[in-house]
């Protein structure tokens, strides 16, 4: 049991230094950011958590993230990846942080 505990901690170090930190040009992308239907949460570090109510579904991901294709970032571990499409990229309208992911405006926490 003490081996299987070990193992699974080694594996989520390695799986956690798998993770990009965000590119200086990206440093906007990082915070806490909501909608009544939306949550996700980058952090300078490359970690990022997701959470979408969609009527009955739920959808969550927890992951590293991977990289940037222009405005979009992909998250993910190996081959299992999502890309999530940033169609207005992090901007400040009247005094807040906004952008839209994946057809959804989203707002940063203060």
């Amino acid at each position: 049991m003490r081996k299987l505990r070990l193992a699974l901690a080694a594996a989520c170090l390695l799986l956690a230094s798998c993770s990009m930190p965000l590119p200086p040009d990206k440093a906007a992308y990082a915070g806490q950011w909501q909608s009544s239907q939306m949550s996700l949460s980058i952090k300078q570090d490359g970690s990022v958590a997701y959470k979408r109510q969609s009527g009955n579904e739920n959808t969550s991901m927890n992951g590293p993230l991977k990289s940037f294709e222009g405005n979009n970032f992909v998250v993910g571990i190996g081959p299992i990846k999502t890309t999530f499409v940033v169609t207005t990229p992090p901007h400040e309208d009247q005094g807040k942080w906004k952008m839209v992911v994946d057809g959804v405006e989203l707002t940063r926490a203060q």
